[in-house]
């Protein structure tokens, strides 16, 4: 991982209704610097009293990808790869999962026609056009990600999509952040699976009882749910149908501001519930 150009969090994990925004200072904490290293370099235990850290999914929350996704899966890449005929998946089953593992989850429970190598060729070719043309990033979201930095909230980007086209997302909507995660990188199994943000949010110096995620797909919310984060869900029109029940909440993406304050509500109430402040002292 490298440097890169609510409700009652504590108390409920059944999920709330979107809190109204707070100043940006009511997320202040105090955060050292965020380590600049690959996954699992930065084991150690944070100290008492560390910040409250936030992690953002890419796809289907910071950009609108799985609205072309999906339609590219449905109509040009899965009538590819599975032999005609067979069974298809339901995209909710890959959906939020690395594409090597996709390919491994649908050679074990469909009939594949292609080689792995073919596989990434078409997800490649394909999230050139998407990432460098098509997506859009979702509207405040620069500005609120620099809002938590500025306030000393830790800030990571944990992503199924491998660096290469994170980097893209980057450059065209010069976002930054404290840490980027991409599940490529992370050396063991990633979405559903909870090691991938377990290991974000220990590199960026936080605790699972003090993190915040921000997911989309079924898979990613049960890896931020069963990392012990407080998952934060956004229904949008790809996943209007999608199981989200494992998130605390459920935040529509079309009112950007309603999921802005849901981060800011969750990391103030973590903190004052985990430290016994009033919210002055992290």
């Amino acid at each position: 991982m490298s440097e890169s150009s609510g409700g009652d969090a504590a108390d409920s994990r059944s999920g709330t209704d979107s809190p109204d925004a707070t100043d940006a200072a009511d997320t202040t904490d105090s955060a050292s610097d965020a380590p600049d290293s690959a996954p699992g370099s930065a084991a150690a235990a944070p100290p008492e009293g560390a910040a409250v850290v936030v992690c953002f999914d890419m796809d289907g929350v910071l950009v609108d990808s799985e609205d072309y996704w999906h339609v590219a899966e449905r109509e040009e890449i899965l009538p590819r790869v599975l032999a005609d005929g067979s069974d298809s998946p339901e995209l909710d089953e890959v959906t939020g999962m690395y594409y090597g593992e996709i390919y491994d989850y649908l050679a074990e429970h469909y009939e594949v026609v292609v080689d792995r190598d073919e596989f990434m060729t078409l997800y490649d070719e394909t999230a050139e056009s998407i990432y460098g043309e098509r997506v859009e990033l979702l509207d405040g979201a620069r500005a609120f990600v620099d809002e938590l930095r500025d306030a000393g909230v830790p800030v990571a980007l944990v992503s199924s999509s491998p660096r290469d086209w994170i980097e893209v997302v980057l450059d065209r909507f010069a976002l930054a952040f404290d840490l980027i995660a991409p599940a490529e990188e992370f050396d063991g199994p990633g979405k559903p699976e909870p090691g991938l943000y377990e290991e974000a949010i220990r590199d960026l110096g936080g605790t699972i009882d003090r993190a915040v995620a921000v997911e989309d797909s079924e898979n990613g919310v049960l890896a931020a749910a069963r990392s012990g984060a407080y998952t934060i869900a956004v229904r949008d029109d790809h996943n209007a149908a999608t199981d989200l029940s494992a998130a605390d909440e459920v935040v529509d993406r079309d009112d950007p501001e309603a999921l802005f304050a849901s981060v800011r509500q969750s990391t103030r109430t973590i903190r004052e519930s985990v430290s016994g402040s009033n919210g002055n002292s992290g």
